[in-house]
């Protein structure tokens, strides 16, 4: 059915017919995107035109306005109708009784709707001291009535809008930084909202509304297909989900990707990160534009009077060869010859983020355009250049997005192209795959002094992640691309064995220091055998804390930055000549020693609950925040026996204790007091309220431990009394063996979601298998639980393989039950 034959039917069947040929023109799979929303448009236009002409009968000086996102055409399936019954004032009885002929059919068929009655001098006003009514006004477009009414007012706001432009353009950048604030950069978040969040539809309607004033414009190129790709994101989540939303959930990602024909939801996220992308960048250009004028304006005035009404003289300071500061940016030197000059893109770069300023838009486009690309290997300035680039701190940002936006950053480095604005679904990380990479570098240009070689370190930093883009082990593929791109930059063999090394094995500290006992010595010999140097251990320890920290709040703490120095130490030991210390020989605390030996003079547990807050072993760069607490410490020594673990894991989850950290380990006793005790170092926080009192828990442990406390039962009652919201289905747990992971023990390896009593669980579950723990070592990343276990038989010897293969088996069946 065409749109002229859906136009007749909602002519001649009123409501019911408009309603037929709207369900019609939405489920026809021929038309979607712009001609969709357009057909819409028409089609809605058409049957309030019909409701106009019955209700206005005699009724002169009256017209309807269509206002917004209706005003533009641009109707998605769930959209808000935004009307403006405008009249002349003469009759407003008529115009009363109009509205309700109006408003009243479209409320009826549940279509949302946003109306107001006003006169040409009311709507002005309102808009007036209303900034958001105002930007609706200036995309008015006349529906039905009286043409000239709806084309004074459109004058008249337009006028209005350009007269108090240097006034409300500022008002109207405030609104956009607290929204954005608000909601986040939908270029980076798992769940955006496609309209509120920066980048997204409330942001390229701001930019139409400076184009309007005349005063500044926004770079065209790209935009309009940016907001034409959310627009129709939009439409597929409407119609998918049957609900006027714009925040694009996890759980319909899949079927909005499907609605559009692409491959999953990562594509989707991908194309709308690519927009939002461009109209941030936009936003950016186009605000530094508009401050720009409005500064002009501001001095050119006072400035004209001291030169006697002479022509101004636009200063430009030289930065680097080729390159010169003008009114706030960095461009290029009138002698400056791109096409000569293949360097002159990363030199131009390198010396706006040193000076701390941004690319200007003609610059980057210039070079974009007629640059000459860089020979392979590149010369040493170009490699010394990128490295500055990287080195320069947080405006490193904004400099290299310019580039990126333009096509600059894949043509010199193409393996780019396959991490660019890819997501990452895991809560722990709170950026896309590129710019996590770019935020890594900033946080590695805060350590280029721990380190001999900080332009290897700025690099590693660049490519750790680079092989996200491939499938398989990230690092794996990475260390292939590292090799290569390393070759490409320049660097010699050494160098590149390093770099490929570094983004081999960029996990590797931080992996083995919270998830390995440090004190078995093939821990840390292992390390040391990847490793190599001195240097490279250096370097690594590095980029392990700028990777970290530049994944997200969840990714480090003090607690994890004094395992990984711990572990930096003994590897150091190792690669200077001596041999790991054995675990017999580690000397306990003062505190665990008294702890110890109190517990095996009163046979039952002792415990210790104190609140923890260590700075980290090192100062904290510059610009970090305090050092967050770790929570509270919570020290139990208790005889060894079985159960202790899933007995201590249950009491703090039937207190609903979270743990946020967890080691257990034997405790030799002093000499004259022979035998041993289980030591547990944990770190907790309240899930509600305060903490318990220490003589509670102790309480309830030796109750755990002697079974007369049922733990099972309370955890099942409190589930069953306080079932746990839907939400996102996380993946199954995974159980998996660490090969060679230790010669005294084998190594169980869990990740899971973290859930209350999920330790609790695994403890019961191996305790069921018959293995005896030796040792076991827990964190929380986010949402994400990473806990290794360190089990033997009952005579202490690793597992034979058949039977760990087993246990990890069984383990993994119960976390999926």
């Amino acid at each position: 059915m065409t749109s002229t034959d859906m136009r007749k039917d909602a002519e001649d069947s009123g409501p019911c017919g408009y309603a037929a040929a709207r369900l019609r023109l939405l489920t026809e799979g021929t038309r979607s995107g712009p001609p969709r929303r357009a057909g819409l448009a028409e089609l809605t236009d058409d049957w309030l035109t019909g409701l106009f002409e019955a209700g206005a009968k005699g009724l002169r000086g009256a017209s309807l306005v269509a206002v917004g996102g209706y005003g533009r055409g641009e109707l998605s399936p769930r959209s808000d109708l935004d009307l403006l019954l405008l009249h002349d004032g003469s009759d407003s009885g008529a115009v009363a009784a109009l509205a309700d002929r109006l408003w009243y059919p479209v409320w009826d068929l549940g279509v949302a709707l946003d109306h107001s009655v006003r006169t040409p001098a009311e709507a002005r006003k309102t808009a007036g001291d209303d900034l958001k009514v105002q930007l609706g006004l200036l995309d008015a477009r006349h529906i039905a009535g009286d043409l000239g009414l709806t084309a004074g007012l459109r004058t008249a706001v337009l006028a209005d809008w350009r007269n108090q432009a240097p006034k409300r353009l500022p008002e109207l950048q405030e609104l956009c930084a607290e929204r954005a604030e608000r909601q986040g950069e939908l270029q980076f978040l798992l769940e955006p909202d496609l309209k509120e969040a920066r980048g997204g539809l409330r942001d390229a309607t701001a930019l139409r509304a400076v184009a309007a004033s005349w005063l500044a414009d926004a770079p065209r190129e790209g935009l309009a297909d940016a907001r034409r790709r959310l627009l129709d994101v939009r439409d597929a989540l409407h119609l998918t989900t049957g609900r006027a939303t714009d925040r694009l959930a996890l759980q319909e990602q899949d079927q909005v990707a499907a609605e559009l024909g692409l491959l999953d939801a990562d594509t989707l996220l991908r194309q709308v990160y690519e927009a939002a992308r461009v109209i941030s960048y936009a936003s950016d250009v186009t605000w530094r534009e508009v401050s720009r004028v409005l500064r002009s304006r501001a001095v050119r005035p006072r400035l004209r009077a001291m030169l006697g009404g002479g022509k101004q003289v636009t200063e430009r300071s030289p930065l680097a060869e080729g390159v010169v500061e003008q009114d706030g940016e960095v461009v290029l030197a009138r002698t400056a010859r791109p096409e000569r000059d293949p360097v002159l893109p990363l030199r131009a770069a390198a010396a706006a983020a040193q000076a701390g300023l941004p690319l200007s838009l003609h610059a980057v486009r210039r070079l974009a355009a007629i640059a000459r690309p860089l020979p392979t290997p590149w010369p040493a300035e170009a490699r010394e250049q990128l490295v500055t680039l990287l080195g320069s701190g947080r405006p490193t940002i904004e400099v290299w997005e310019a580039l990126e936006v333009e096509g600059v950053i894949t043509r010199l480095l193409p393996d780019w192209e396959r991490v660019r604005c890819r997501p990452q679904r895991n809560a722990v990380h709170i950026w896309t795959v590129d710019r996590h990479l770019i935020e890594t570098a900033v946080r590695a240009s805060e350590f280029t002094r721990r380190v001999s070689r900080p332009d290897l370190l700025l690099v590693a930093a660049l490519l750790h992640d680079i092989g996200k883009g491939w499938p398989g082990d990230h690092s794996v593929a990475g260390e292939i691309i590292a090799k290569d791109v390393a070759a490409r930059i320049g660097f010699d063999r050494a160098d590149v064995t390093v770099l490929a090394g570094l983004v081999r094995h960029h996990l590797l500290l931080v992996e083995t220091a919270t998830r390995r006992d440090l004190d078995d010595p093939a821990t840390v010999r292992s390390v040391a055998e990847a490793v190599g140097t001195q240097s490279t251990l250096e370097l690594l320890h590095a980029l392990t804390e700028a990777d970290a920290l530049a994944t997200g709040p969840a990714a480090w703490s003090s607690w994890r930055g004094s395992l990984v120095a711990d572990l930096v130490k003994r590897v150091a030991a190792v690669l200077a000549g001596d041999d790991p210390v054995e675990p017999d020989a580690v000397a306990p605390t003062a505190e665990q020693e008294r702890l110890a030996v109190e517990a095996h003079r009163t046979g039952g547990p002792v415990l210790s609950l104190r609140a923890q807050a260590e700075p980290p072993a090192e100062p904290e760069p510059s610009g970090s925040q305090d050092p967050e607490p770790l929570g509270v410490e919570l020290l139990i020594a208790v005889p060894d026996q079985p159960g202790v673990l899933p007995a201590v894991a249950g009491v703090l989850a039937v207190h609903r204790l979270t743990v946020r950290t967890a080691e257990l380990r034997a405790l030799p006793l002093p000499d004259g007091v022979g035998g041993s005790v289980l030591l547990l170092d944990w770190r907790v926080a309240a899930e509600y309220g305060s903490l318990p009192q220490a003589t509670r828990l102790r309480a309830d442990l030796v109750r755990a431990l002697d079974g007369s406390l049922d733990i099972a039962g309370r955890l099942a009652e409190r589930d069953a009394a306080y079932p746990r919201r839907r939400g996102v289905v996380a993946p199954p747990a995974r159980v998996t063996l660490a090969s060679a992971g230790s010669r005294l023990a084998t190594v169980i390896e869990v990740r899971a979601q973290d859930a209350p009593g999920l330790l609790f669980r695994i403890g019961s579950a191996l305790e069921t298998a018959g293995v005896r723990m030796r040792s076991a070592h827990v964190s929380t990343l986010g949402a994400n639980a990473v806990d290794a276990f360190y089990v033997t038989d009952p005579e202490g010897v690793p597992l034979p393989s058949e039977e760990a293969a087993s246990v990890a088996r069984a383990l993994e069946e119960t976390l999926r039950a």
